[in-house]
């Protein structure tokens, strides 16, 4: 079994967004990620989501990306992004998910084997641009939010298993500074992190190791539309 991610693909087959608005590097960007997808992932694999999977405004639009998504190999496991306004429902979307290859994790987590894979959206930390005092609370909200991930984890972690945490934005500034998602991260040892959200000419390592964590970025422009091997 293999462990791959990317993230922020921004799919638009309901919604007619195109994303080479954004520069020609977009043109065709999902039938790359397609094509380098079926290279890699095999029906063993499992490939990480990391939010802002679609443009879709509700849950029927979101379910037309999601199924572009389903002939393709692997288990998918997805957390919500800040522009994944059709996700709206845990439940609900759990019970019209394509097939038994999608798994969306919401302050909760999921285990392949010895492996745990845990997630939530997560917010802009302090010390970012423009930083306000709604977003310091939605900081503090979205870190109670993680607090029940790695409860859940507790029910089921065993010795061995490796821990993956799954968050949409960075959970730390460029400059590495510790933040309330990275102290939790350490405290819980986790094995590694993935993350997307950023995107264009704004700079954030693709990876750097904290604490002994790995943090990895897997914004599709940023990775040239290719999947990163996570394990």
């Amino acid at each position: 079994m293999k462990i791959y991610s990317i993230s922020d693909l921004h799919l638009s087959f309901s919604t007619q967004k195109p994303m080479d608005i954004f520069g020609v590097e977009w043109e065709g960007h999902f039938n790359k990620i397609v094509a380098d997808w079926n290279k890699k992932v095999t029906d063993e694999d499992i490939v990480l989501l990391c939010g802002d999977t679609s443009w879709g405004t509700c849950l029927d639009e979101g379910l037309v990306d999601l199924k572009m998504l389903q002939p393709l190999k692997g288990k998918k496991v997805f957390i919500r992004g800040n522009h994944d306004f059709w996700w709206n429902g845990i439940s609900k979307l759990r019970a019209v998910a394509p097939d038994d290859t999608f798994f969306f994790l919401q302050n909760d987590c999921v285990k392949f084997g010895n492996v745990i894979i845990c997630g939530s959206r997560g917010w802009t930390c302090p010390g970012s641009a423009d930083y306000t005092e709604q977003d310091y609370k939605l900081y503090l909200r979205e870190s109670e939010r993680f607090k029940l991930c790695f409860k859940s984890v507790e029910k089921i972690r065993e010795e061995g298993d490796t821990l993956i945490a799954l968050i949409h934005y960075p959970p730390m500034s460029p400059k590495l500074s510790d933040t309330l998602f990275t102290d939790m991260f350490k405290e819980n040892n986790v094995d590694k992190v993935v993350f997307g959200h950023i995107h264009g000419q704004a700079y954030f390592p693709f990876r750097t190791v904290k604490d002994g964590i790995e943090y990895i970025l897997t914004s599709c422009d940023k990775v040239g539309f290719t999947l990163q091997t996570i394990i």
